[in-house]
């Protein structure tokens, strides 16, 4: 299956809506640029994994759980 750029971002956008936090707060705890969290959001760039390694902490996943999340979306 290949990465999907757009279903990454989805997932972290939908994660930080449930957790009621924006993007202002999360691009805060997990020290990126609000606008570099929008393009992740959007599905405009592909994130590292550091990058979405500290974007799980900060809503408060282990990075496996961001990673299983994104993979069971691409697979439906």
């Amino acid at each position: 299956m290949p990465y999907d750029n757009q279903v990454t971002g989805k997932i972290i956008r939908e994660l930080r809506n449930r957790k009621g936090l924006t993007q202002e707060v999360v691009s805060g705890l997990s020290c990126i640029p609000r606008s570099h969290l929008a393009m992740i959001e959007s599905g405009r760039i592909s994130p590292t994994v550091d990058t979405l390694w500290r974007i799980s902490e900060a809503l408060g996943l282990r990075l496996s759980d961001l990673i299983r999340i994104v993979e069971e979306e691409t697979r439906t």
